[in-house]
């Protein structure tokens, strides 16, 4: 039995010495390569974590002291030291771990943060909390991969810096990515620390100095001055942190185990807020991962790796964002005015491309969807047409300035959502179920659902050509539906199939259009007449979809979206406009969070099958 499995509780870490703490690193990096290369997951963020999470959890006692994990996809370590090692055989499974921390799996998993750039907001209201409770536990707010590139977290830093009396300390976790290199001026200053000559021989002097150190709390901070302030010009974050009131402490090997928790108890000592600077390797331990120069391996292939090769071990069929991918390089060579932004995500939404040919034209800000769309309201003022690419579930984090910066002054502005609808794995804040609820209500905008690959570009390139309002093209995750073509067009809507009498009015959403097709057949058995309309735009809802309605018994809407607000609730709500009395049933996502699971279960699960939506609507025509 290895020394994993001896660790169920963070205090079983306590009494190991150092020979058996670097023993246990090794066993965790094995774990987590083994787990990841057959369950896919996030493998170069966990690997860069091991000593420092391991150091954590020696330091501090979990859970009285608050841990808190930015961005969420970082914890598989802390998972292991706290009891869970031995079910990751069964991660991002249904019934087993989550990818991300959640709060059913353990007491030790304080907030399910999944999102980035947010621990800094939850710690500080931690630490307020057990102020005003008089409790002298800590909270441990560990920030990186990227996630200190986003608004949020400096808005919580400049709060953090005002109350010098709480115990907080934050740990950044600085390895220089997120998916791809770090980018941003705060970005720039750190990576100084990394190309600086003088950076070596200051970290051994550093360490050195931390190691030696035996005074603690404030009277520590008074002995590292000196090699500190001699050190500032050479390498200067510090200054930027201590400018704003933290007490820094770094920069840390995040690898030397003794010199991480040397500066922990440091930290933790003093007695309020303190930065802890630790410079890591994403895909530490795993030379595939390290040489990766995509992305460090930082999520590997859903369908599993090769982990002494780390090749694909299933070859992924032609993706929606593939097609994406060539159409928008082919749209911007006719039309000078397409540049692209996306929020430190080039390669997971296509855009590596256009950046490769287009190079001036594509933005990445980071982590920073807010200062993204904005941005691109700035660009379309100044007459470009932005093209932004992100996932659905992070286009909530900008819905205030695609409302109000974007719409309000129509802006020629298209975003382009992947992931949307249920996303399955990744657990309940990826899937992108909300995108077409909260778009519904965004005036001027314009919302496109392409059934199938022909559809994407065909609907990108209508999307594009709109200079005076935003427009959206949104589809799903994974392998791209065949192309079906339409046998009539009506207004903007595809008719797909009419069978029989006019009896039930079948409306597909993007991707479930072959759903509502298979339902069709299923009453086509039953001597039922249906047509299947595919609107292609579902916002806003055309008049011939009102048409349509009216010249039927019954309506069915299917989409992969919450029910509440959503392109059904709209049919209905247009048909009810118009005084037409046919029924629209309605079928989508309940709005809840669905556990995490492959996609085909989650829709299985809340009646998302042909089965179950020819069985209710037999139940509606009597």
């Amino acid at each position: 039995m290895g020394l994993l499995e001896t660790i169920e509780d963070p205090r079983d870490l306590r009494d190991l010495d150092d020979e058996q703490l670097t023993s246990l690193a090794a066993e965790i990096r094995e774990r987590i390569i083994a787990s990841v290369a057959v369950n896919g997951g996030h493998l170069g963020p966990n690997l860069g974590v091991v000593e420092l999470t391991i150091a954590i959890h020696r330091i501090f006692r979990s859970p009285s002291d608050r841990v808190v994990f930015d961005t969420g996809h970082q914890a598989y370590v802390h998972k292991m030291l706290t009891g869970r090692a031995d079910q990751f055989d069964r991660l991002r499974k249904e019934g087993g771990l989550s990818g991300y921390p959640c709060q059913d799996e353990s007491d030790h998993d304080i907030v399910e943060n999944s999102h980035a750039s947010t621990s800094l907001s939850y710690a500080d209201g931690l630490a307020k909390a057990n102020s005003l409770a008089g409790r002298d536990d800590h909270v441990v707010a560990v920030i990186g991969d990227g996630a200190l590139t986003g608004g949020m977290a400096w808005e919580a830093l400049n709060n953090i810096a005002a109350d010098n009396d709480r115990r907080l300390v934050v740990v950044v976790n600085d390895n220089g990515r997120s998916y791809m290199p770090t980018v941003g001026g705060l970005a720039n200053h750190l990576a100084s620390l990394r190309t600086n000559p003088k950076y070596e021989p200051a970290l051994e002097a550093i360490r050195d100095r931390i190691k030696g150190t035996k005074v603690v709390g404030p009277k520590a901070y008074d002995t590292l001055h000196a090699i500190k302030k001699g050190l500032k010009d050479a390498i200067a974050p510090q200054g930027m942190f201590e400018d704003l009131g933290l007490k820094y402490l770094g920069p840390i090997d995040g690898h030397d185990q003794e010199a991480v928790e040397n500066a922990l108890t440091l930290a933790k000592r003093y007695g309020g807020p303190v930065l802890v600077h630790v410079l890591t390797t994403k895909g530490k331990g795993y030379d595939i991962a390290v040489a990766n120069e995509v992305d460090q391996m930082h999520q590997a292939p859903s369908g599993g790796f090769d982990p002494e090769t780390g090749d694909a071990t299933t070859a992924s069929p032609a993706s929606w964002t593939s097609v994406f991918r060539d159409e928008i390089v082919r749209l911007a060579d006719h039309d000078p005015r397409i540049v692209a932004i996306t929020a430190a995500m080039l390669y997971p939404v296509g855009l590596d491309a256009f950046a490769e040919k287009f190079p001036d034209r594509v933005f990445d800000v980071g982590i920073a969807e807010q200062h993204a769309v904005t941005s691109a309201a700035g660009l379309a003022i100044g007459g470009m047409h932005p093209v932004v690419a992100l996932y659905s579930t992070f286009l909530n984090r900008g819905f205030d300035q695609l409302l109000l910066d974007v719409a309000l002054h129509r802006c020629g502005v298209t975003f382009v959502l992947d992931r949307s609808g249920v996303t399955g794995d990744d657990g309940p804040s990826h899937n992108g179920m909300w995108d077409m609820s909260l778009l519904q209500i965004v005036p001027t905008l314009r919302l496109a659902a392409p059934r199938d690959g022909a559809r994407v570009r065909e609907l990108l390139g209508e999307a594009v050509a709109v200079s005076d309002a935003p427009t959206v093209v949104r589809y799903p995750k994974g392998g791209v539906c065949a192309d079906v073509e339409a046998i009539e067009r009506i207004g903007e809507a595809d008719i797909m199939l009419r069978e029989g009498a006019e009896d039930v009015l079948l409306i597909g959403v993007g991707s479930m259009v072959g759903m509502a097709l298979d339902v069709a057949r299923g009453l086509a058995a039953d001597g039922v007449g249906a047509t299947v309309v595919d609107p292609r735009w579902v916002k806003p809802i055309g008049p011939e979809i009102v048409d349509l309605a009216q010249r039927h018994r019954l309506v069915v809407t299917i989409e992969d979206n919450g029910r509440s607000g959503g392109v059904g609730a709209m049919v209905r709500q247009a048909v009810a406009d118009a005084d037409v009395r046919t029924p629209v049933r309605v079928h989508g996502v309940p709005q809840e969070f669905p556990d995490h699971a492959k996609r085909e279960v989650i829709l299985e699960r809340v009646g998302l099958t042909p089965e179950a939506i020819l069985d209710d609507t037999r139940a509606r025509l009597g």
